[in-house]
């Protein structure tokens, strides 16, 4: 099987039991994604490798939690 260049978008759950301030927190986290994969794109089309590291996981009281990224940043070829 050929890989494909570029990615696809993965639909949307229809079902959503969130409150609204939960809702907005996911919208933030969408939307500063969104920026950060046109970032890596740009990055990648002028010649660098970025891979996205785990480098913490923050919790809270409540026994969620949430990755914390950093960029690994390598020359291009």
């Amino acid at each position: 099987m050929a890989q494909q260049a570029g990615f696809q978008e993965v639909p949307p759950d229809g079902s959503s039991d969130l409150t609204p301030e939960q809702d907005s927190a996911i919208r933030m986290i969408a939307n500063n994604l969104h920026r950060l994969n046109e970032a890596v794109v740009k990055a990648v089309e002028a010649g660098i490798t970025v891979e996205l590291m785990r480098t913490a996981r923050y919790h809270d009281a409540a026994g969620n939690w949430g990755d914390q990224l950093t960029p690994v940043i390598r020359p291009g070829k």
